[in-house]
């Protein structure tokens, strides 16, 4: 029987929703270091803790046997990964049958020498994290980022095929007067934008108060210089969509502090060294490795039955001056 065969009914957790997207952080290392996001110096996890390839792909196999049927790859930098490409071919392979889609979110430094490879092993899109379309301030951003780089990545995607869609996360005082000329740029280039709200995961050498900007009102003022026409096709996120300006662009919002998106959430989400988190927003996980090593792969199947059975309601987040993150772990352990 082949680890993704069908297994069962659909997943569903506690209050009727029914988990359909799985997120893989493949690792927790980057090559950037985005002030919102990481403190400059990190302390990473020893590679010796990390899952293996073949874990990963077990682990996802079996929530595609499970009723998942969208994986994104993220990391930190999941390109940094030397084997993620590897990977990518092995749950490529089920898309078109057990699986709608496979994406990854990058911030695009590596993908100029990877975007082909991504094509053939059967991902159609890409995510790229992109603040700034100023090199200065993307360089401030980011600490040592390279805007030329990250957008002849972004060139290389669209050679190749894949479609492109930019998150931006909004920062008061920093790039707020960029959001307009990030969407007026992604109208030409074709590229869908998704805005987030800066999340509270993590301590950072920053007071993210300092920098929170709410969406709805951004959302106000982008209103006042493009025609946004609501869209209610998704994409099993938690972004809402609009049309902008009539054009093949769709703009996103991601606002977790403004307007909660918690009642229709559909996705679960494994850490690089194969922990089970059900909600960004809490620490309660569970650990799908060592259920793996020790029990197998009937462990396994029990073990992510029990982490949707506890999945919460909704997530704790907010953001006061001076107040602690609302969980210690960073973003880019859960993955994006």
């Amino acid at each position: 029987m082949g680890v993704a065969q069908a297994m069962s009914p659909d997943l569903i957790d506690g209050f009727g929703r029914t988990i359909r997207y799985l997120r893989i952080s493949v690792t927790d290392r980057c090559d950037l270091r985005c002030r919102y996001c990481m403190a400059e110096k990190m302390t990473f996890l020893p590679r010796n803790r990390l899952l293996a390839l073949e874990e990963i792909a077990i682990i996802a196999e079996r929530f595609i046997g499970l009723g998942v049927r969208k994986i994104r790859l993220s990391g930190g930098e999941p390109l940094v990964r030397r084997d993620v490409i590897e990977l990518t071919r092995r749950l490529g392979g089920h898309v078109g049958d057990t699986l709608d889609e496979l994406t990854m979110t990058t911030n695009g430094t590596r993908l100029a020498e990877h975007a082909e490879a991504l094509f053939d092993a059967g991902m159609r899109r890409v995510n790229v994290s992109l603040d700034s379309l100023d090199p200065v301030n993307f360089r401030y951003i980011t600490r040592h980022g390279d805007l030329t780089q990250v957008l002849g990545g972004i060139t290389a995607a669209k050679t190749a095929g894949l479609a492109v869609k930019i998150n931006m996360v909004a920062l008061k005082d920093l790039n707020e007067a960029e959001i307009a000329p990030m969407l007026d740029w992604c109208v030409a280039e074709g590229h869908d934008l998704t805005l987030i709200e800066t999340m509270p995961m993590g301590a950072i050498d920053e007071d993210r108060t300092d920098r929170f900007v709410p969406l709805t009102a951004v959302f106000e003022r982008l209103g006042d210089q493009f025609d946004l026409q609501r869209d209610v096709a998704g994409t099993g996120g938690p972004a809402r969509y609009w049309r902008v300006d009539e054009s093949a662009t769709r703009l996103g919002l991601i606002s977790p502090l403004t307007v909660n998106f918690c009642d229709g959430c559909n996705r679960v989400r494994l850490t690089t060294e194969g922990k089970l988190y059900s909600c960004l927003g809490h620490d309660d996980q569970v650990d799908l490795k060592m259920a793996l090593r020790e029990g197998g792969v009937a462990a396994l199947d029990d073990a992510i039955r029990l982490a949707i059975a506890g999945k919460p309601a909704r997530h704790d987040f907010r953001i006061e001056r001076g107040s602690a993150p609302a969980v210690a772990r960073h973003m880019s352990v859960t993955g994006g």
